[in-house]
């Protein structure tokens, strides 16, 4: 397969780096390395300039080269748009609108495709893709020429003589999609639009209860299949409308059934649009739960064109912001998370801050402030209600750290002085005198947390209900982030000028600093102890002991951090990340897949998380003084994420990679924090480089 990477202002390509699959050279989305002869600044998209994705010269019968790699369009609300690369659906996820019913939750799959037929004199050429028990039917795949993102879906088809390209684009901030076509010479085409209606984790199947009406106007087709969802409306410039009303069964999703979920679906057509392209016609459907008109095509895409002046990373970071009533959020991970208080604290720095949308962290941050309950943040909103979730200890001390670096970033201290200091004193009066959970100060200063039953940190995951990996008493990173939180609070207090708040903060950092290195010390693993409850110590190896040494105030300093930075390099750094624990573990996984069950039981026992590289890098940096050895070493270590920007998600970062190699990904196809942290250390990588 050609994969090209293009560099220029309105996605031709200005300069072009050709290569084999397997042999592919690095080049400027995150700054590596940039093409000669493109001008501008390209370092992880920051700049006019935006990277362009492109796949040509498919295997035409090799399916499985293209069916893993998946595009994504977001709304800005929380809906979005995804397929594969042929337009083969492969997940329950998939569709052309999946609308958040509820921004930025309450999301649905109202139409999952458009069955596309080509039509030149008495041919019949289908440019559609499915797969069926034992079958992919049609073949529209074998068409198929060229796949960019340039900046949305693209996609370029070869039907005897002519050329037919198709652009596919979600509409910020509605729940819209807009999809384009057109052609090098006369030919009819045919569009069957195939639409589940349904929550975006279900399934749908054969029923009686569809209402299979369809309302036609003049330029648009309105359906409303069943109560309590959104009438779907088809803007479009076709010639003739004609309705149907038939099943297509069985659909087939590959990833479901690999995931060990179900994995076949029916889906229904309610009508059929004809439309004729010749000359500088071309044909455009508008799918909306909005009224709109076809022309109105044209105005979105160069609306979409402008908005998306920027590079891959920064594109990234764009998806996950979206609305929350009049504030903003951002979601953690595509397809299916919600936004997890947690996510959006370790993420907001580098989607935020590193891509310049100032406005937007600030925004971010009054709704979490608002949503504080017990000196709490809320874990996450669930998909189904309204109510937040406070089952979390460490998003709330990812608050301090998310805001710590947006003052440092913005030296607005008069915004934390009337937005912000009077949430963050009541969250440190509360952990003293204790909240849910039992959280609560201990007498040494640390911070414990925990009950039976209960997960609290970010390795959450459980099985039958049973915690996977049960963390109660003093996690080594929950002690980190709490020192942290006392010493920024204590930089705060002295800089708005309360010196009796600051020594009293200074005063409990100490106490805890003081206690944390003679009970977390490993001195037969020379490393820090996951755990630390009572008298009981876990020895497991594991990533969270480099919080202690990465964030602004670290715990653990000297020869015994460079010890920790040595243990965590060898026994958990992957090209992808670090896993979570080390492989000589006995419970270690290094697959993460199979059913629900074993993927959740993998989930925090060997399993790569990218997010946890932006933490090592700078612990790295730190111990080894910012060398330029350490430096050029760091950008090494960056690298094999570039190129995972044309793997799984294009464009994006995965949730996470196997442990074993060649660490396969698996999880989201664009996770929050791991793009943000990937962001931000780049950020701090590069101002060292050119100091």
């Amino acid at each position: 397969m050609g994969i090209t990477f293009s560099l220029d202002g309105m996605g031709k390509p200005a300069a072009k780096l050709r290569c084999d699959a397997g042999q592919r050279k690095r080049t400027g989305s995150l700054g590596f390395s940039k093409p000669k002869g493109v001008a501008g600044d390209v370092v992880y998209g920051v700049g006019e300039r935006r990277g362009v994705i492109r796949f040509s010269d498919f295997p035409a019968r090799d399916l499985d080269s293209t069916l893993g790699k998946e595009w994504l369009e977001t709304n800005g609300i929380g809906g979005f748009a995804s397929s594969t690369i042929p337009g083969l659906n492969t997940r329950r996820y998939h569709g052309l609108l999946v609308a958040a019913t509820k921004p930025p939750l309450g999301r649905c799959v109202l139409l999952s495709k458009l069955e596309e037929t080509v039509i030149c004199g008495e041919s019949r050429i289908a440019l559609s893709a499915n797969e069926y028990p034992g079958a992919i039917h049609p073949a529209g795949h074998l068409y198929l020429q060229e796949f960019r993102l340039d900046p949305f879906p693209i996609f370029v088809y070869r039907v005897r003589d002519l050329t037919v390209q198709k652009r596919v684009f979600a509409v910020h901030r509605e729940n819209t999609t807009v999809v384009e076509y057109e052609a090098s010479g006369p030919c009819v085409i045919e569009i069957r639009p195939l639409i589940a209606f349904r929550d975006y984790h279900s399934l749908t199947h054969f029923n009686d209860a569809l209402n299979g009406e369809v309302q036609i106007s003049p330029g648009c087709v309105r359906i409303a299949p069943y109560p309590g969802l959104p009438a779907l409306h088809f803007a479009h410039n076709a010639s003739d409308v004609q309705k149907t009303g038939e099943w297509y069964y069985k659909f087939h999703y590959r990833v479901e059934q690999e995931r060990g979920l179900d994995y076949e679906e029916d889906l229904f057509n309610p009508f059929v649009m004809r439309f004729e392209l010749a000359g500088t016609l071309s044909a455009a459907v508008i799918a909306s739960t909005e009224l709109h008109e076809a022309r109105d095509a044209a105005t979105f895409r160069e609306r979409e064109v402008a908005r998306r002046r920027h590079g891959l990373l920064e594109a990234a970071a764009d998806q996950f912001i979206v609305k929350r009533g009049d504030l903003e959020t951002i979601l953690a991970g595509y397809h299916w998370f919600s936004d997890w208080g947690r996510d959006t604290m370790v993420a907001l720095p580098g989607l935020t801050l590193v891509t310049g949308r100032i406005e937007t962290a600030k925004k971010i941050l009054l709704a979490y402030a608002g949503m504080i309950s017990e000196g709490m943040l809320p874990n996450r909103w669930p998909d189904a209600g309204d109510e937040p979730e406070y089952n979390t200890v460490d998003a709330t001390l990812w608050f301090f750290e998310a805001i710590g670096a947006f003052v440092r970033h913005t030296n607005d201290f008069a915004f934390l002085r009337s937005e912000l200091m009077e949430a963050l004193e009541g969250i440190v009066d509360w952990h003293v005198r204790g909240t849910r959970f039992g959280i609560k100060v201990q007498e040494n200063g640390l911070l414990a947390c925990g009950e039976p039953g209960t997960q609290l940190t970010w390795m959450d995951a459980k099985v039958d209900g049973i915690p996977v990996t049960p963390r109660t008493g003093m996690p080594v990173e929950i002690e980190a982030l709490w020192y942290n939180a006392l010493r920024t609070m204590e930089d705060f207090s002295k800089q708005l000028g309360d010196v009796a708040r600051s020594r009293q903060y200074g005063a409990m950092a100490a106490k805890a600093q003081a206690a944390f290195e003679p009970l977390f010390w490993n001195e037969d693993e020379s490393c820090l102890y996951d755990v630390v409850d009572r008298d009981s110590r876990d020895a497991s190896i594991r990533p969270n002991q480099i919080l202690a040494l990465s964030l602004m105030y670290p715990l653990l300093t000297g020869e015994r951090a460079r010890r920790v930075v040595e243990r965590v390099e060898h026994d958990l750094l992957t090209p992808f990340g670090l896993r979570t624990l080390a492989p000589k573990d006995p419970r270690y996984a290094g697959r993460c897949d199979g059913s629900p069950a074993a993927r959740d039981g993998a989930y925090h026992q060997g399993t790569v998380w990218p997010w946890l590289l932006g933490p090592f890098l700078m612990a790295y940096l730190r111990v080894h003084g910012s060398s330029p050895e350490a430096i050029q070493q760091a950008l090494e270590w960056l690298a094999p994420l570039e190129e995972h920007l044309w793997d799984a998600g294009l464009g994006q970062i995965s949730e996470i990679f196997d442990g074993d190699a060649p660490h396969r990904p698996r999880g989201c196809i664009a996770q929050a924090w791991s793009v943000g942290e990937i962001l931000r250390v780049r950020a701090h990588v590069t101002k060292l480089s050119e100091a």
